[in-house]
């Protein structure tokens, strides 16, 4: 079995300097994380891999860097796959306690902020969450289909960054 495990250390370059990994040993590093990170994407949550919010979008720089690593021979192999594996599993705690408790998705996930109360521009939220009159008439031209704000009754920046715009009803 010892023989085993050396041979497939050296297939894998598991106790050489980067910049004397082989192609196929790159390529071969390069198939069991692309293997691991679908096991991973599997193990998470489907909300992760949209980039909600900075929480999700946190998870996807810091796994995808971590990885990289493993490929290119900068980090330990499997120690690095494994904390990827971990992280994932954080990440899915982490989003199951926000679940359960409103107040920790809110520390962790951000809250949303209103930008546009019945065709008036909320201002005090627009310049703390550093959205210009511009941007918002461009989401508003893109998503709610009309340039006029006396058409809209709500418009909310999410938690995901994104902007939802609610119209105001047409027989009012």
């Amino acid at each position: 079995m010892t023989g085993f495990w050396s041979s497939f250390g050296e297939l894998l370059g598991l106790s050489a300097e980067p910049k004397d990994l082989t192609l196929l040993q790159v390529s071969l590093r390069g198939i069991i994380v692309f293997v691991a990170t679908l096991a991973m994407v599997r193990l998470s949550s489907k909300r992760s891999l949209s980039e909600k919010t900075a929480f999700d979008a946190v998870l996807i720089v810091i796994v995808a860097s971590m990885l990289a690593r493993a490929i290119n021979g900068s980090a330990a192999f499997f120690p690095t796959l494994g904390s990827g594996f971990v992280l994932v599993l954080l990440h899915r705690l982490l989003g199951a306690t926000a679940y359960y408790s409103h107040r920790f998705g809110i520390m962790i996930k951000g809250r949303p902020a209103m930008l546009v109360q019945n065709g008036r521009l909320e201002r005090k939220n627009m310049r703390r969450n550093h959205i210009s009159e511009y941007d918002l008439e461009e989401d508003m031209r893109l998503s709610a289909k009309t340039d006029d704000l006396s058409k809209i009754k709500v418009a909310r920046l999410e938690r995901s960054g994104d902007i939802s715009f609610i119209k105001m009803d047409d027989a009012a």
